[in-house]
């Protein structure tokens, strides 16, 4: 064994698994007073403020409703900068995601930072639940699917309506019968109205430059979106008011409400095609006030999300549900039955010690979600009517809007 340094321990470690034996630590095997790290997962949370000790909790979701354990090690937030001491409590999330003691990270920063933090805490190796909205632009949400499957990591966003709607029977056949292909037309109107917080999360139009406080790391907090003045409505809850950090009261609560929707109809791998609005002129920077938004599918399906709180009230299309019963003949009824039901979606933590998620419990599914969102509020920006390639993700001959949908980012921050 020339040119190689044999240690006391490597030594012991070779011999053992000459002789088919391991040398493993205790705390591996578990034992009195020592819990086996199948039980209990170590756990950062990045993001302190507002939700994110809820966001934190959701790590220990379980399908079976007993609590999965999760030991939090470590806290990043960038409002942390002068008392930090890289230890358990950071202002840079780089250096929590070095740690080898752990193993799942909940992220609750404001959505520019979602992607980012996301890829990078699977690169390193860790499984993610990030608050919701899954990403601030569509391109982001690409590119987190795309890191999910590089790394093979659990990837989840912290909503319930896609797990409620699973458990339903009838959810779970109109689920088959649409992502079968058993049903491939539809006139059905999804129209969901109010609860946007619309006026709560609209930004300051007038916001003039203010003290940064020396605990926040200003230029960490904006990262990989522009460099603005400081003012304190840019930080908090508030934050939402602001296209630089996430996308109103729209973005914000709108995954809470559609998660359930696309996993019921089978819009796991698609997302509408035509985008109209009703909405006044948005300032470039402050998210506003805006009516409503009509989004349809390529198979006939509508989706409307009315604020209620400015306008018009919406009157194009009457609301339609959908009866499978009478919109299936007696041979695609027989072809749905026969159909095996999909795999039960599988809480974080049973994810996360299994392996395994669901069909449709993927960053594609929560990706295809956020995308409603962000075309939604394209069309309240623009205020045009869109047209929308579900498999390029491209705004179809608009580069205008195309600039929104992969928006740059600030250097040295990149997708």
């Amino acid at each position: 064994m020339a040119g190689r340094d044999v240690t006391r321990r490597g030594f012991l470690v070779g011999s053992a698994a000459a002789f088919g034996l391991a040398i493993v630590p205790r705390n591996v095997l578990g034992g009195e007073a020592q819990e086996p790290p199948s039980d209990v997962l170590g756990g950062a949370l990045i993001g302190c403020g507002g939700q994110g000790g809820g966001t934190f909790n959701q790590l220990g979701r379980s399908s079976s409703g007993k609590r999965g354990e999760v030991k939090r090690l470590a806290s990043c937030d960038v409002r942390y900068k002068d008392k930090a001491d890289n230890k358990a409590t950071y202002s840079d999330f780089r250096r929590v995601l070095e740690r080898k003691d752990i193993d799942v990270v909940a992220i609750g920063t404001p959505p520019h930072w979602h992607a980012l933090i996301s890829i990078a805490a699977m690169e390193a190796g860790k499984d993610v639940m990030s608050e919701k909205p899954m990403t601030r632009f569509i391109a982001e949400g690409r590119a987190v699917v795309n890191a999910q499957k590089r790394y093979g990591r659990i990837f989840q966003v912290g909503t319930f309506g896609r797990y409620d709607a699973s458990k339903g029977k009838h959810n779970i056949q109109m689920h088959k019968a649409f992502m079968q292909g058993i049903l491939q037309k539809t006139d059905m109107v999804h129209h969901h109205k109010g609860g946007f917080k619309v006026k709560e999360w609209s930004g300051m139009v007038v916001a003039p430059p203010q003290p940064i406080p020396a605990s926040l790391d200003w230029d960490m907090y904006c990262g990989p979106s522009p460099l603005r003045p400081y003012h304190p409505h840019r930080v908090g809850g508030t934050h939402r008011g602001y296209w630089d950090y996430e996308g109103g009261g729209l973005a914000d609560m709108g995954q809470h409400y559609l998660d359930g929707f696309c996993w019921t109809y089978g819009r796991e791998n698609t997302a509408p095609v035509e985008i109209e609005a009703y909405a006044p002129p948005q300032h470039p920077e402050a998210a506003g006030l805006w009516g409503w938004v009509e989004m349809k599918y390529a198979d006939g399906m509508t989706i409307v999300l009315e604020s209620g709180e400015w306008g018009k009230p919406y009157d194009r299309l009457q609301k339609k549900g959908l009866n499978l019963d009478q919109a299936l003949d007696d041979e695609a009824k027989k072809k749905l039955a026969d159909l095996p039901d999909p795999e039960p979606l599988v809480e974080f933590n049973d994810a996360v010690k299994t392996r395994k998620q669901g069909e449709g419990n993927s960053a594609e599914g929560f990706h295809r979600t956020a995308c409603i969102l962000h075309l939604a509020n394209l069309g309240i920006r623009m205020g045009r009517k869109l047209r929308f390639d579900p498999v390029t993700e491209q705004i179809v001959g608009d580069d205008e809007a195309n600039r929104l949908v992969n928006q740059p980012m600030r250097a040295p921050w990149h997708l």
